[in-house]
């Protein structure tokens, strides 16, 4: 492994064919005409910083051209243009942040999802509890950045890809900058956001805090939050630069539960739980270095350390959404309640090697590193609580269980992009896991202690490959294919059962991603993205029952039950009318349409031929745009097709996840009125005042149905000077 780890981080610096720096050319005079693209989206370049994107689908979202509802993070309308992008909106319902998906995919809490900050991990742990407590607030974000299943050579394995949530950064040439923002709306919504950043001399610093309260949607749904983030680099000299960071959140959310399906048709705003609570505060520390070797070779080093927690104590799943959660006439008290207490820490450092080399007369990049991480995680509950309504976390007697769980994970890459001709590159790269996964503890089952002593280790090489070609400047032709695979997770290390056993053989799912497609920009009137995607996820883990040879006894099995295929149509296309008329025009009108078919099913096991849960058939956002020097507004239906809440595809169910997930059609509005260092916000969200959902769970903060938001307005103003 120590000479794979030199191989990988020191065979770009040497072997290759130099580029000539000292050799002075005298350039004829050339004039460079730019184009502005059209707003809001765009896509990554070949290459950006030391990584290459050459050939991967990717998309870039520029949050502050957006008009978009940022004070609530509303993510249909920031992240809504990315085709085939599924969203489970819960995050005023129990959960501290809306989770995404594409192609698909589970989209709870981004458990698929690569989810990252500034570059580095945000999650609890990325391969054995991938689940996002925390993103920052879209007013501190600059620009999102999206990488499909292809992101898994330069960034890790996960099927959804990545997503780069990159903060705003200090301004340039400038000693002080304040921007504040203050936002009211609908449900007791206030929220406050102020930033501050500047340079002097070799020193940067940027900083952010806000303050969101909200009485929420539906009763016993409060929630407040602070979160901040602050850093400072230095400028050592041309070639080198240092930081370090830190993002704290600390939040309190109280959790209306689950509803029945008679109980949504009901009103949707019905609460069936009025002492569910949460926190989850959350804490990372970021150290960075860039070091630029020579003109050609380039060396990043990224280290971070989370360490975050999550407590919850509240009425659990026990009888269902319909089981009520009152005062008992016979004890006069409530029943005890459930408390769960989860401590997550990892170490992560990130080496990246770029180098600039002549290969023939074409020039072409090696991008190699490695990451090793190490992640402990602290796992209590089951735990009787108290009768009260407050947030208690005292319990009663032993936790249900106790469990200590760790991963090692070491991973060196590499990926080079050869340059056929100035229209053709290849990208092909290779990436090598390796991981190790323990499960210490214990957990109470009928009243019988089963111990937990499991230990995995496995090694997982990923290749994959990328092809684009250059049709003309602005638009090109992309395929690529890219091994993908997720980790056994921890909670399926967990005992589960006296009569159940874990398969001493269970495997890790794998697959592979694919595209092909034609994206570009003409001029400054038209954007568009239209592609073809084919995914396999393969070792699906379930459970089944199965017979002991021995006793003729029935106990439960924990396996690899199921592969799934998904496979479809991505397309964003989006028309300037006025650039189309008048290139010049000071004013913009845009139409844009980001559309996706996906068709993601089952191929074997017991469901052979029901369509994946949670994967909608089609996702449709139709939007238009007007954007003038002090006036912009977008107008956005978002429609999304149905879906089940598990893999047997029933309509209905006693099991509070199992049922129909109906069809659905969202229309927002939001505006921006500038004048001068001002700006005025404005919106209603969910026009139409729909009543949906997009998430069914057996668990917290249910069971049963959350409940999406009704219509809702917001006004604020933001100054900067």
């Amino acid at each position: 492994m120590r000479v794979l780890l030199y191989f990988f981080i020191f065979f770009p610096i040497i072997g290759f064919a130099q580029i000539d720096t000292n050799e002075v050319h005298k350039l004829n005079e050339i004039k460079v005409f730019a184009f502005k693209t059209v707003r809001g989206i765009g896509h990554m370049p070949e290459i950006k910083d030391g990584i290459i994107y050459a050939g991967k689908k990717t998309e870039l979202i520029l949050v502050d051209s957006l008009d978009a509802n940022k004070a609530i993070n509303n993510t249909r309308q920031i992240l809504g243009r990315i085709p085939g992008l599924n969203i489970v909106e819960t995050e005023t319902g129990g959960f501290t942040a809306n989770g995404i998906a594409t192609r698909g995919l589970n989209p709870i809490q981004s458990i698929e999802m690569n989810t990252r900050q500034n570059g580095y991990n945000i999650s609890a742990d990325i391969f054995g509890y991938n689940e996002a407590y925390y993103i920052p607030p879209m007013e501190a974000v600059q620009r999102i950045e999206m990488v499909r299943g292809a992101a898994s050579l330069p960034f890790g394995s996960q099927f959804g890809g990545l997503v780069n949530y990159v903060l705003k950064d200090a301004p340039v040439n400038k000693r002080f900058e304040f921007t504040s923002s203050q936002t009211f709306g609908s449900y007791g919504l206030f929220n406050s956001f102020s930033s501050v950043g500047g340079n002097y001399k070799k020193l940067s610093y940027y900083a952010f805090l806000q303050y969101r309260y909200m009485n929420g949607y539906r009763p016993n749904s409060a929630q407040w939050q602070v979160s901040g983030f602050g850093k400072i680099g230095y400028k050592v000299n041309n070639n080198l630069r240092v930081g370090i960071e830190y993002s704290l959140l600390r939040n309190e959310l109280k959790m209306p539960g689950g509803l029945s399906d008679s109980l949504f048709n009901i009103d949707s705003k019905i609460s069936t739980r009025s002492r569910n609570w949460l926190r989850s505060p959350w804490n990372i520390i970021a150290a960075n270095l860039n070091y630029a070797m020579n003109e050609q070779t380039n060396l990043t080093i990224t280290s971070t350390y989370l360490f975050s927690s999550r407590a919850l104590v509240w009425r659990n799943e026990d009888g269902g959404p319909e089981a009520l959660d009152i005062i008992d006439p016979l004890t006069n008290e409530f029943v005890p309640r459930e408390v769960g207490i989860e401590k997550m820490n990892n170490s992560t450092t990130e080496v990246r090697l770029s180098r600039n080399y002549l290969l023939g007369n074409q020039k072409s990049t090696v991008a190699s590193g490695i990451r090793l991480a190490y992640a402990w995680f602290d796992r209590k509950g089951g735990g009787e609580g108290s009768t009260g309504t407050d947030f208690d976390l005292n319990i009663q007697g032993n936790w249900g269980y106790n469990l200590q769980f760790t991963t090692k994970n070491m991973a060196p890459f590499i990926e080079n992009i050869f340059k056929l001709n100035d229209q053709v590159s290849i990208t092909p790269g290779f990436r090598l896991e390796y991981l190790e996964s323990t499960s210490k503890g214990y957990k109470t089952k009928e009243n019988v202690k089963l111990i937990s002593n499991e230990t995995r280790t496995r090694l997982f090489p990923l290749f994959g490959v990328g092809i684009q070609y250059k049709n003309s400047k602005n638009t090109n032709i992309y395929a690529n294919i890219s091994q993908a695979y997720k980790p056994i997770e921890y909670g399926q290390l967990e005992p589960f059962g006296v009569n159940s056993r874990i398969d001493q053989k269970l495997k890790d799912a794998n697959g592979f991603n694919s595209d092909l497609g034609f994206r570009g920009t003409i001029k400054n009137y038209l954007n568009f993205d239209l592609g073809l995607f084919f995914m396999a996820y393969n070792n699906r883990i379930g459970v089944t029952l199965q017979t002991d040879p021995l006793t003729g006894n029935q106990y439960s099995f924990r396996t690899n039950i199921a592969n799934s295929v998904h496979k479809g149509l991505e397309t964003y296309i989006e028309f300037n009318v006025l650039k189309y008329l008048d290139t010049q025009s000071p004013y913009g009108l845009s139409l844009f349409n980001s559309f996706s078919l996906i068709d993601a099913r089952y191929t074997s096991g017991a469901f052979e031929g029901k369509r994946v849960e949670a994967a909608a058939k089609t996702i449709n956002r139709v939007g238009l745009i007007f954007n003038s020097k002090k006036l912009s507004g977008t107008f956005q239906i978002n429609s999304v097709g149905d879906a089940f809440g598990d893999a047997s595809n029933v309509m209905f169910s006693d099991n509070p996840v199992g049922g129909y997930i109906p069809a659905y059609t969202v229309i927002d509005f939001s505006g921006t009125y500038k004048v001068k260092y001002y700006s005025l916000k404005f919106g209603i969200n969910n026009l139409l005042n729909k009543s949906y959902f997009t998430r069914r769970t057996d668990e917290y903060p249910g069971p049963g149905i959350i409940p999406s938001i009704g219509r809702s307005f917001y006004v604020g103003i933001a100054i900067k000077i």
